[in-house]
């Protein structure tokens, strides 16, 4: 990259900065949420330790919260506007002035909306931070219903809608009432290496010193795998088929809660009847899971008292994912695991919601949403919070169909890295009229902007967070204690923006928001209160629905759903094959004969973020692929040696890891690689980045628009030298 540097004003305020002292704050170097305590000395943030009192960490960092001082004093970090001085992508930029940064955004956002409609204006995001929920609301300010963030189609946000449509509310794992679950099931999760949305990795580990009967639902052998009573070690994307053969087993050998069953849910006769075909032997030739392992695990989970299902995102991975999230989450339904300590639990909502203003979109506005005409439950009224569907999104920056998207602003995401298919990404963003970025650092995705813009890191912003995700049981309170530069929040910055482009909506201060979401949610407390006292937690009440009920039409958990049968997708859970697969695509099965998994985490990385810091890739160098030992062997590949992961989209490399702990018919590979210590403006893109491997084409979810991350079919061979001078990519 290359910088021709200009005077550059300080247009937007300067806060000032705490000074010194140690202040109470959240580390949100990932999702987790872990109570932190920052020091700092004359303006100089010097040394982050975990928060004794944090009932989420209680005193503890992982390693990527232990790095936030080398993080915020980072030399890369970007700390000034810069504009785009030459082609795009050819990293060759100038620093401008906050103020010239927001009037070029300003009059070239405007003049697009004004000949295109707003609709045209698309902005994106891809870290469900401290910023996730304003990325939507100036979207929705400047009148645009398409905002966009991958995981309200891939991770989190399915299970979030689906469980809001059978439940009335999202449950979360019961961590902090004291009460230990008797069983623990870990279904597409490995929270041992990372702690999304308030169950922090510490969370998870308490509880296992408990010593709970342990099941693992993953393909790998992982830590938690090694020390499961029952690990079924399934074929990638048949989660459904699994779920739906152990229902059978509950419900056929009559270990369900009958009592609960009788006065909590709805469908449940219908239900039975609908797995009565779904035998562990059938499932059995479908997941490679043995019958009698299937058994095993569905015979404990529901004799043991409290059980607790936690599960993550792998289950959000292929296109029958709301099926898959339905019928996995009937076993602590039926079990009476639901709003019990150490079980499933829905949350005290210690803030309110937080305000979209996705009420100023017209109907005709909100019909536009790209993806609104046939993905109800990620664009329209299934869905908690609409958000666009991305493929589409993409297919309208290249084609213009069915209306063009000619700017894309960009909030703490390498998209490049991030959205499935890179390089058909890349060939969309080229089509862009006007594209933004806010980042920490620069990017193989800002490289391609015309406008970057320096974005705050967590310890240099206010903010508040509701922990675990949606349910609120713990408030917390980020601060701001440093300033790094002229970087600014992404919240700043779309209040900045909103009142330069004299919008009638999203122009008061960050903290009159913050402050209306503390209101609503009863605590009684400002944020400038909160701040001091680091968190609050609301008095947990356990069996809320015996006062109202379920927020559901029939005010009970729809097992059979009338909900998802009024949008007109199928009210009770179903398996379906993978679109690429041995089974479904034999053709390809024999030129690509592996079954890929992706997304494993890494302990010292969260996606694709941190890689600039040494203490973190001194432990993880470089980018790993687990093949069993026979398939290395029969392939020539040894502990170590760079291989070829191929699919049809392309190609990328990993380092070879030997482990017997995958079966020999299953390549995992690492995901959000890039190089940041190489050359701009690629930054290494094209090396390792998993989604090069990954399909964004249907067929999609019906009702999500979720498509193909893993449980695709490879390649693997050894890469051989290279003659000199050869691309890379």
């Amino acid at each position: 990259m290359t910088v021709a540097a200009t005077a550059a004003g300080a247009e937007l305020p300067q806060p000032a900065a705490a000074g010194s002292g140690v202040f109470k704050s959240v580390c949100r170097s990932c999702h987790g949420g872990c109570g932190a305590l920052l020091e700092v000395a004359e303006g100089k943030l010097i040394k982050v330790r975990g928060d004794p009192d944090s009932p989420l960490n209680k005193g503890r960092l992982c390693p990527i919260g232990t790095v936030t001082v080398d993080l915020v004093n980072h030399p890369d970090r970007l700390k000034y506007p810069l504009r785009r001085s030459g082609p795009r992508g050819k990293g060759s930029w100038e620093r401008i002035s906050w103020d010239a940064a927001l009037e070029e955004i300003s009059e070239r956002v405007l003049a697009i909306r004004e000949k295109f409609g707003a609709e045209s204006i698309a902005l994106g995001t891809g870290t469900g931070r401290h910023h996730i929920r304003w990325v939507s609301r100036f979207a929705h300010a400047l009148g645009s219903p398409n905002w966009t963030e991958p995981g309200f189609a891939q991770c989190f946000h399915p299970r979030v809608n689906t469980c809001i449509q059978t439940f009335g509310d999202f449950p979360v794992s019961d961590f902090t009432s004291g009460v230990a679950p008797e069983c623990m099931l870990f279904w597409g999760h490995n929270p041992v290496d990372s702690g999304p949305d308030g169950e922090t990795r510490f969370n998870a580990r308490d509880a296992l010193e408990h010593n709970p009967r342990i099941i693992v639902v993953d393909p790998r052998q992982t830590e938690l795998a090694r020390r499961a009573e029952v690990w079924l070690q399934l074929r990638p994307g048949t989660d459904d088929a699994l779920a739906l053969a152990m229902i059978n087993v509950i419900i056929g050998e009559q270990l369900y809660d009958a009592d609960f069953v009788h006065r909590c849910t709805h469908g449940f006769e219908a239900l039975a009847a609908h797995v009565q075909k779904h035998t562990p032997e059938w499932a059995e030739a479908i997941t490679w899971v043995p019958a009698d392992k299937i058994r095993a695990a569905a015979r404990l989970f529901a004799k043991a008292k409290p059980a607790m299902l936690d599960w993550g995102c792998a289950i959000e991975h292929t296109p029958n994912c709301i099926q898959t999230i339905r019928a996995v989450s009937m076993l602590p339904v039926i079990t009476g695991n639901i709003d019990v300590p150490g079980g499933w639990v829905f949350g005290m909502k210690g803030i309110g919601r937080f305000p979209s203003l996705i009420e100023n979109l017209s109907p005709e506005m909100n019909a536009k949403r790209l993806g609104a005409d046939r993905f109800k439950m990620l664009c329209g009224e299934g869905a908690d919070l609409p958000a666009a569907h991305i493929p589409t999104l993409l297919e309208a920056m290249r084609t213009g169909k069915p209306y063009p998207v000619k700017a894309f602003l960009v909030f703490g995401n390498n998209t490049l890295s991030t959205y499935a298919n890179s390089s058909q990404v890349l060939e969309s963003l080229l089509k862009l009229d006007f594209m933004v970025c806010a980042d920490l650092f620069m990017t193989p995705t800002a490289e391609l902007a015309d406008i970057v813009l320096p974005a705050a890191s967590w310890p240099e912003l206010d903010q508040i967070v509701g922990l675990p995700t949606v349910a609120a049981n713990v408030v917390m309170a980020q601060q701001k204690v440093v300033q790094i530069g002229e970087c600014r929040s992404d919240e700043e910055m779309f209040v900045a923006l909103a009142r330069r482009m004299k919008l009638p909506l999203c122009t008061e201060p960050v903290e009159d928001v913050l402050n209306q979401q503390l209101a609503a949610g009863g605590l009684g407390l400002t944020f400038a209160q909160l701040k001091q006292q680091g968190f609050a937690m609301p008095a947990m009440k356990y069996r809320k629905y015996e006062a109202g009920g379920f927020k559901t039409p029939t005010g009970r958990i729809e097992l059979y759903s009338t909900r998802l049968e009024k949008m007109g997708y199928a009210p009770l859970p179903y398996y379906a094959e993978p679109p690429e697969s041995p089974i479904s695509a034999p053709q390809v099965f024999r030129d690509y004969p592996l079954v890929l998994t992706t997304g494993g985490r890494i302990p010292y990385f969260f996606n694709s973020e941190h890689r600039q810091l040494p203490n973190l890739r001194k432990a993880h160098r470089d980018p790993q692929a687990d093949i069993h030992p026979d398939t290395a062997a029969r392939l020539g590949i040894a502990k170590g040696d760079w291989m070829w992961i191929e699919t049809r989209r392309g190609r990328m490399r990993q380092k070879a890891r030997l482990t017997t702990g995958i079966d020999p018919r299953v390549i995992n590979v690492e995901f959000g690689w890039w190089f940041p210590e190489e050359p701009a403006p690629e930054y290494g893109i094209w090396k390792s980045n998993a989604n090069l491997l990954t399909d964004n084409q249907p067929p999609y979810d019906p009702a999500m628009g979720t498509y193909q991350l893993r449980a695709l079919l490879c390649r693997v061979a050894k890469v051989e030298p290279e003659p000199a001078g050869a691309s890379p990519r």
